[in-house]
């Protein structure tokens, strides 16, 4: 792998703003997430891929046919093309830091932004590595270009070195993961792909195939304005409720309290007034019976407060969101396993951990395409400390490669 190829095609997708919109219900949320899709599917046909389609919703397929004299299960390999609405990915400006010395790192001078090994210590793991940030007013968009970069170039290097034997790959890059509708619009069907990896993890090793279960949560609390000198015995405060609702909830079973398979309600909003207050919350948890206690939970909270209050002030509304694919993934597991060898093969620690989050994965599993994650290879995403090291891109792109062969290998004849 040419490393310096490899890290000018990253470059030139990171380039290109694809922010996604959270609040706009149109499919892709966002027009310029177009941009990034034209010009792969250019390159995509420069390479030398075959049935090479972008659909109207903005989902990228392409196809690098078997070289083999026997049949094998067709697989997959999916990144995604939006950058997350977290922090802005506008402008980026890459920065490329050659033979890293384990020392702080100068994003921007002029504003005092320093990417250090004091805070994140992580950077310590790649001294003496390419790491490439941006110059600390925007994120990197790692989260998912790097996977694209590394599909790419993967399918690059086949092509190239057609003694290399694989069966049919397909390649999908989707629009708005980052918004959760990554997969809605997925056509698996047409993907016409019997397992895929999405390539959308962070550190070197990283193997995932269990995520949380998810629920979003509407807590509304209607109160009653009355002028405060004459409030007494009339006016009904609606933030005093919601404060006591958000207090009968665990105190510990908060994102920043918890790790590895515990779960949590996080409040991420709140809208209030005296007269209306409105929660919002994401119910998060990898066991399926303890996530269904989660929302139970939540709703007896509002009944017994409504009974409480005499009225039905509260109301409450939760919807599922994704589940666990571990469920879909487990009756197939030599992909996970397929992909633990190749890591293995090439010198590399498989780290196998719960997601603490959803993928496209999650959705596709459930959608019939069984679909574990792997490394992408960056760290901090979604903010202005985002870095990769091109070694590991690289890394990632082999293991690409890897699985190709290995599927040959396993199924042939």
């Amino acid at each position: 792998m040419n490393q310096d190829h490899i890290i000018k095609r990253f470059i030139s997708y990171v380039t290109v703003d694809t922010e996604s919109d959270p609040n706009n219900p149109a499919f892709p949320s966002t027009e310029k997430q177009w941009d990034l899709a034209k010009l792969l599917v250019e390159e995509l046909k420069e390479i030398g891929m075959t049935d090479v389609t972008l659909d109207e919703n903005c989902y990228v397929m392409a196809t690098l046919p078997s070289n083999l004299d026997y049949e094998v299960p067709t697989i997959g390999f999916v990144s995604h093309i939006d950058t997350s609405p977290d922090f802005t990915g506008a402008n980026v400006q890459p920065q490329i830091h050659e033979n890293y010395d384990g020392s702080d790192i100068v994003l921007n001078k002029e504003e005092n932004i320093v990417l250090s090994p004091s805070y994140f210590e992580d950077l310590l793991m790649y001294k003496g590595q390419t790491i490439i940030t941006t110059d600390g007013t925007t994120l990197l968009g790692a989260d998912d270009k790097a996977g694209i970069t590394e599909i790419v170039s993967a399918m690059e290097h086949l092509i190239n070195n057609p003694e290399i034997k694989h069966g049919t790959i397909r390649i999908c890059f989707t629009p708005d993961e980052e918004v959760g509708k990554g997969a809605h619009k997925f056509d698996v069907e047409k993907f016409g792909a019997d397992w895929a990896y999405t390539m959308d993890g962070s550190q070197v090793g990283e193997l995932e195939y269990e995520n949380f279960n998810a629920a979003g949560a509407k807590i509304t609390v209607n109160g009653k304005i009355v002028h405060p000198g004459y409030a007494k015995g009339k006016m009904i405060n609606s933030m005093t409720i919601a404060s006591d609702f958000i207090n009968r909830l665990p105190a510990n079973e908060v994102p920043e309290k918890t790790s590895g398979y515990e779960g949590f309600f996080h409040l991420y909003s709140l809208e209030g007034k005296v007269e209306k207050t409105v929660l919002q919350y994401i119910i998060r948890d990898h066991d399926r019976e303890l996530f269904e206690k989660r929302k139970e939970q939540m709703q007896q909270i509002g009944a017994d407060m409504n009974a409480e209050l005499g009225s039905e002030l509260i109301e409450i509304e939760i919807k599922d969101q994704y589940y666990n694919m571990k469920e879909k993934v487990v009756p197939v597991m030599h992909i996970v396993d397929i992909a633990e060898e190749v890591m293995k093969e090439q010198g590399i620690t498989p780290l196998i951990k719960p997601i603490r989050g959803g993928t496209d994965g999650s959705q596709l599993s459930y959608m019939g395409l069984p679909c574990p994650n792997i490394f992408a290879g960056g760290h901090n995403f979604h903010g202005r400390y985002e870095y990769v090291p091109a070694e590991s891109i690289v890394k990632a792109t082999n293991v690409i490669v890897g699985i190709a062969q290995k599927v040959a290998e396993r199924f042939k004849n």
